[in-house]
């Protein structure tokens, strides 16, 4: 449960028009627990492929995932352009329950960011997925009112996205902390690799913390986490959704089980920059085509041909048998 006990926001990074943070609504707070697939962007000749992201997010739900994020960097987000993103979302939430999509939403210039943020907010969403400005590096104090400001401007739920590895700003613990306080800011997509932080955001209890490096699911997740956005689980849904059950369940000798028969298809999915692996995996089901646009490549046919080997038993139900994971080709901020 939540402790309430945390840091509220300071008192400068309140807006001019009003002294405290907007009031809930009333409404309950969005659960964004178990399993959320960061949706890769299917391409076809050079465009968006909207059949075959519709016929991917179909299978997802209806093999057990929460929901989908959209247009985050498994979505190849930087390769599309303000357009293509709108007219993706617009086209699965005519097919989707909105409560089961989140929106991502990066950039460095605030204005521009602020005006999307608004622009989204028109539109029924679970939630927006939010990192902080990439290659700027500011001080926490900039983050913090970086975070405010668009929690401010949103009309829906924001969860923090923590991956400095992309991003080069390392958010601290005290300003995640403190950004807890916001009504607007519900919870945060961990992929900031410092287990002290994830536990102290755990412990604190007002953040939902959802792991964002698949490797770490079962720690963060048994620690007391309440989900996952797991770039892997475009295959081996139902499994991936079973083994967040059990250790929300505290089943954890079921849920460790499943996690080590899953290691090595993780391994594999983040051997290469992601998405290309993933890709791969879906293009040879035939669920969508492999294409990604520059300056990401396909796969090697080195790991095409190991994704081909851990693929059998999925089309046949089952989970890979444990064994080594996969040796790294080429790792890099891959989630």
């Amino acid at each position: 449960m939540p402790s309430g006990n945390g840091p509220a926001l300071p008192s400068r990074l309140m807006p001019a028009d009003r002294t405290q943070p907007p009031e809930p609504t009333g409404a309950p707070a969005p659960s964004f627990g178990g399993l959320w697939v960061p949706l890769v962007t299917p391409f076809r000749a050079g465009s968006v492929d909207h059949p075959a992201a519709a016929r991917l997010v179909t299978r997802l739900l209806e093999d057990g995932a929460a929901g989908i994020v959209l247009c985050g960097s498994t979505g190849e987000a930087a390769a599309l352009d303000e357009r293509e993103q709108l007219a993706l979302l617009d086209q699965l939430l005519a097919a989707v329950p909105a409560a089961r999509i989140v929106m991502g939403v990066a950039g460095n210039h605030l204005p521009s960011v602020l005006a999307r943020v608004r622009a989204l907010g028109e539109r029924p969403l679970a939630g927006l997925l939010v990192s902080a400005p990439g290659y700027v590096r500011p001080a926490q104090d900039g983050l913090l009112a970086w975070f405010c400001a668009i929690a401010d401007a949103s009309a829906v739920p924001l969860l923090l996205y923590d991956i400095p590895a992309r991003t080069g700003a390392h958010i601290a613990r005290e300003t995640l902390l403190a950004l807890a306080a916001h009504p607007r800011i519900h919870g945060i997509k961990d992929c900031g690799g410092d287990l002290a932080k994830t536990l102290a955001l755990v412990a604190d209890g007002r953040l939902q913390v959802l792991a964002g490096e698949d490797l770490q699911l079962f720690g963060t997740i048994a620690s007391g986490g309440v989900g996952a956005i797991t770039a892997s689980a475009h295959c081996f849904t139902p499994a991936f959704v079973e083994l967040i059950a059990c250790l929300r369940a505290g089943e954890l000798g079921i849920a460790r089980t499943l996690f080590l028969r899953l290691v090595p298809w993780i391994e594999a999915m983040f051997a290469e920059p992601n998405p290309a692996p993933v890709k791969a995996a879906l293009a040879a089901e035939g669920v969508i085509d492999a294409s990604l646009r520059l300056p990401l490549t396909p796969a090697s046919a080195a790991l095409a041909a190991r994704i081909a080997l851990l693929r059998g038993p999925h089309l046949q139900g089952r989970l890979p048998q444990p064994g080594p994971a996969l040796a790294p080709l080429d790792r890099g901020p891959d989630r």
